[in-house]
Formats: structure tokens, sequence, C-alpha cells
């Protein structure tokens, strides 16, 4: 008999003899009969297997304890417990693999998030965690989607560069070389021509800068794979290791940049509405009962749109009014989540596209405006998370883009192929990226980041 998935089977229609295999959540009944709900993550609602002991054998009913696998073989039939509409009468159950309750870690009770990631390699079988994870590739497949119905061309950039595209020079060096034995030069210095690339080398914070490399060659494409910054910060909202959503669009400008962030998210967040509503509906029930309600609310609305200076005017308008930040903002500070929460969730109350920053607080390939003083930078703000995305048209005019590089005082040698795309027909050319795990901060309601990625890389932990 051919198995039948669980959310297959509470489709169906009473009747038929199925066959069904999952892991034990919970067994609960009398003598007579025996209640196992029986899940195997194809989704958040179990399926409820009767086990009547004159039918299955106590030496198997004993074997099934919480955590246990199973293989079920029985008849379909409408149920008269509330909760399902089927459930499976059984007429052989197998016991495939078992699991001691005395020490499984997840048992019936309630247990804490912080409890889950100390059994990190366990968690992902918990309800919360198969929720996060079916949300998480239905948003992966959505982007993928979104853009190849948009006619972009997925475009895989290096996981080993030797450019730091945010020029911040917190990157994983990656070397072959014998940390006991490094090969020095005449100066002391680490002799990189030993290195296995012949270079300094590191794993990449962005795919951007090779992506403006195929913007200009095809007109419009995407990057979506693993990043890594080598910044020391435990907070609920960094990861060591994440996923990013970078899309670059040849003859694009700031407005039009704009335009396709705020149609991507909305796109994302109707996308899982439509099809992750019982895992929402829990994650609603149970960690933030103004999820789905916060998610519709980004719809059908226009984000606000705002200049920087603008958006500093407002914030001291409110410290003035007794409105107290932990970080002081003035013209030319770069914003931390407090502000822009602010901006969000008690100025506006909507989502806010955040433009025209100061160039010092920008990276030096956004374009300049014509004040001297500030970029066509783009930051997507919204509820609960701050900055979800954040863009810019980017510089396309040589000198410009050269003198801003000089006045950074960053190395050319390694940026002379980024220039070229000025040199040999350069266009208006704009793009953002996307946190992945921040997308789904919001789309999952959860806390945490490291409670939104199957096996989070933070200081001091890469497990697994």
């Amino acid at each position: 008999m051919k198995r039948s998935k669980i959310k297959e089977l509470l489709g169906m229609q009473p009747g038929a003899e199925v066959l069904a295999k999952g892991w034990v959540r919970t067994k609960r009944g009398n003598k007579q009969v025996k209640f196992i709900a029986l899940n195997d993550g194809s989704t958040i609602n179990n399926i409820q297997v009767v086990a009547n002991t004159e039918i299955i054998d106590e030496e198997t009913i004993k074997r099934i304890t919480t955590g246990a696998s199973l293989a079920v073989k029985g008849e379909l039939v409408a149920s008269i417990g509330s909760g399902q509409a089927v459930e499976i009468q059984a007429k052989e159950i197998e016991v495939i693999g078992e699991c001691d309750p005395m020490r499984f870690p997840l048992q019936k009770k309630d247990t804490s998030l912080e409890y889950l990631r100390s059994v990190a390699h366990m968690r992902l079988r918990t309800n919360t965690f198969g929720a996060v994870l079916r949300i998480r590739h239905a948003m992966a497949f959505a982007i993928h989607k979104f853009f190849n119905d948009k006619g972009f061309v997925y475009l895989h950039t290096p996981l080993i560069t030797e450019s730091d595209a945010e020029g911040a020079g917190d990157m994983f060096q990656v070397t072959t070389m014998d940390l006991k034995n490094i090969p020095l030069d005449k100066k002391g210095n680490v002799d990189f021509s030993k290195d296995f690339f012949g270079k300094k080398t590191s794993l990449t914070v962005s795919g951007q800068l090779e992506g403006e490399l195929g913007a200009t060659a095809v007109g419009e494409i995407y990057t979506f794979g693993p990043t890594f910054r080598a910044e020391n910060s435990n907070t609920p909202r960094h990861l060591a290791e994440f996923w990013m959503i970078e899309p670059e669009m040849a003859f694009y400008d700031i407005n039009d940049d704009m335009e396709l962030a705020e149609e991507f998210v909305k796109y994302l967040v109707q996308y899982a509405l439509d099809h992750c509503m019982d895992d929402l509906q829990f994650l609603n029930d149970k960690y933030d009962d103004g999820l789905v309600e916060r998610l519709r609310s980004v719809l059908g609305i226009a984000f606000q749109r705002v200049t920087y200076t603008e958006a500093v005017d407002i914030l001291e308008k409110a410290v003035a009014n007794g409105k107290q930040f932990e970080y002081p903002v003035h013209w030319g500070t770069d914003f931390q989540s407090e502000h822009e929460r602010y901006l969000v969730e008690q100025h506006f109350g909507k989502p806010v596209i955040l433009i025209d920053f100061p160039k010092d607080i920008k990276a030096f390939y956004m374009k300049q405006n014509e004040d001297g003083k500030t970029v066509r930078g783009m930051d997507v703000l919204f509820p609960k998370i701050g900055e979800i995305i954040g863009g810019s048209e980017r510089e396309a005019d040589l000198q410009k883009l050269e003198t801003r590089i000089d006045e950074l005082g960053m190395s050319r040698k390694n940026l002379e192929w980024y220039i070229d795309t000025r040199r040999y027909g350069t266009v208006p050319h704009a793009g953002f990226g996307l946190g992945f795990e921040r997308l789904l901060l919001f789309v999952t309601g959860m806390a945490n980041i490291r409670d939104v990625i199957p096996f989070p890389r933070t200081p001091k932990n890469a497990e697994f």
C-alpha cells in the first residue's frame, strides 16, 4: 500500500484504506482504546489514530511513546471527536523507531524557546519549528517565483571573495595555510601568495558588486544565497551566517527601486497568507496574537516615503515632547532599531521607506544627490523589525565613483573590475538587499532571529 501524507489524509473523505507514517506527538486513552496523535511534518495538524487493544497487541501499544515513529494501516473514518473531520481506525501498527520517554528531550509539556535552543538538534521536530520551516520553504519558493515571473535571471555570486562589499571589514577569512606555520614575507607580514588562491580571501558579506556585473549584462538579476558577517553581536537580530536576496536592475532609478521593493515584500506577505495560514494561525495563537492582523495590515496601503532629514525632525520633536530613546539622534547619525520602529509603529502606523541619507553613513557605491551631502539610498522599515530592506540607486558616474573611493581611502586594487562597469557602457542602475531571516521574523512573529533558521551560527556557537 502506498503511504499518504497526513496533510492529504485530513482532506480526504472517509472510507478508504490508508497507510500513514509519522512520529507520535501524544498517546492517551484507557485499557480498551488508545488515541495516538500522529504527525509527519507535512502539516501543523496531527491525525488521530484510534488503536483498539483487541486489534493491536499489548506489546506494540507499550512501545508507542512520544517521539516514536510509526507506520499505521487502517480505515479512514469520520471522527466522532472534535478537532478533526477524519481519523484512522488502526488495523496494523508497526513501531519503526522506538523512543525512550525518560530520555527524549521533547516532552508533552510546553517548553521555552531558550530550552529548545539547547537541544537544537531535536527542536525541528516540534510544532513550532515545523511551522517555521514550512513557512521558510514557502517564502523561498515565493521569492524565486516573484523574480522568475518578472523575467529576472537568478545569478549565483561567489561565496569566496577578496572584496569587502560593505567596507565594514567584518569578514571570515578563508585559508588553507597551516595556522601553526604561517608563511611570512620579508616584511614579516602574512604571505598570502602561498595560500590556495594566492591572495587574501574571505566569505562574502554580499553578492551585490558581482550582481551589478550581471545586471549590466542581462538587465535584471537577483541573488539568493548565504552571506557571512564576523560581527561579534549577540542580539536577537544578528546572525554570523544568514541568507540574502539581492536584486540588481539596469536602467532603474531610486523610484523604480522603491516601487519594486514595496511590490516584492507585499507579494511575499500575501503569499504567506494564501499558502501558510494553518502555520501562521498556530504561531499567532501560541506566540504573537497580533501576527495575522499585522501581516494583513501591510497590504492594500502605500508605504510612507520619508527623507532622512524629515525623519530626524520627527524624532527630535518626539524627544522634545518627552519621548526617551536609548541612543541619541541628530542629523548625521545612523538610526537604531528603536528610532526606526518609532517611525513605523507610533508616528506613521505603517511601513516606511526612508530615502536620501547622509553620504558619510552609507556605502561608497550609492549615487550622490545634487546637494553633495546625501545619497539616493533607501531603507524599508517594518513594524517589530525596523529595517527589513536596504538599497540604493548606484553611482553610475565614473569620476564620482572614483572620487568617493579615494575619499574613503579604499584600495583600488580589488575594485578595478567593478569600476570597469562605469568605464564601458555605464547605465543608471539600482538594487537592494533583503535579509531572509529578517523577513521571516516579520512573517512568523518570532522574537529571536535564531528561531527562524534551522542551524543558527552566532558567536561561540557553530554546532552541527
